[in-house]
């Protein structure tokens, strides 16, 4: 007992000793039995600085613009969009604050001969330059990593279209993106026309999200959003018909504006055949 002490405050200051002794044992027992921290390794962060073709493999694609003469809109080819100087303008750029792909597609624009709408758009290539034109036995792969920054109705940001083999220029399945955010598939029902919908999910504008459009046994379309993949018969009258990819923005509604439209940011983009 400290000399002068009372006794209530000797008991006092004992239990307060033993009250901070516990809590300082418990707190190192509990830094004890926590789980090491999990160091995971960061995404490769795409340049800000850089042309597209600085980020992404451009070397199968060429690019579509809303603008040229009507009917013939301006096409890049891939040698002028590879490479970190490569080809951009105010339709197709790097954003500079995060590095993504931007496509940019008014509602007024110069389209191809066989559609109203605007595009800026990627067509698949081979690497020698020549137009892909790829038959549908064995698996062809397109993924992509994406976000609609804005839409004025609906925009397509993917799709597999109809190449030789035919005179149809439909498109085989197309992926929408609507302005609700719906996400749909549109599977055309024959070459000559008609397409089926399914709703597939929903993502907010401006929000993250990924694609995987692939053709598996010659006769299937899986189709895998945010993870979840479903599957669809292809028609046997698409037989005879070879197939390439786009990806980009493909506006689907028009108008007499310049500054409404469907502006589209990819974070990565791949094709894979085998």
């Amino acid at each position: 007992m400290l000399r002068g002490a009372s006794p209530k405050l000797v008991a006092a200051a004992t239990a307060a000793t033993v009250v901070l002794t516990g809590a300082v044992i418990a707190a190192s027992s509990t830094a004890a039995q926590a789980a090491p921290a999990v160091t995971r390794a960061a995404a490769p962060k795409l340049s800000t600085t850089v042309a597209p073709g600085g980020n992404f493999n451009l070397s199968v694609w060429e690019l579509q613009e809303p603008v040229g003469s009507p009917g013939s809109p301006r096409t890049i080819p891939s040698a002028q969009l590879q490479g970190a100087k490569g080809y951009q303008d105010s339709y197709f750029y790097t954003d500079t604050k995060d590095g993504a792909m931007t496509f940019w597609a008014p509602e007024k624009g110069v389209t191809t001969p066989n559609s109203n709408y605007a595009r800026s758009e990627l067509r698949e290539m081979n690497t020698d330059g020549s137009s892909a034109d790829w038959k549908l036995a064995g698996s062809h792969q397109l993924q992509a990593t994406l976000r609609v920054d804005s839409v004025t109705d609906h925009v397509c940001v993917g799709q597999i279209h109809l190449g030789t083999g035919g005179s149809s220029t439909k498109p085989l399945v197309e992926l929408y993106y609507y302005k609700n955010g719906n996400i749909v598939l549109g599977e055309e029902n024959s070459p000559s026309g008609g397409q089926t919908t399914h709703q597939i999910a929903n993502v907010p504008v401006g929000t993250q999200w990924s694609y995987t459009i692939a053709v598996s046994g010659g006769n299937t379309i899986n189709l895998t959003v945010n993870g979840k993949t479903t599957k669809y018969a292809i028609p046997s009258s698409f037989n005879a018909y070879h197939m390439y990819f786009k990806a980009g923005s493909y506006n689907q509604s028009s108008s007499s504006s310049t500054t409404k439209g469907a502006r589209v940011a990819f974070y990565a983009l791949t094709v894979k055949h085998s």
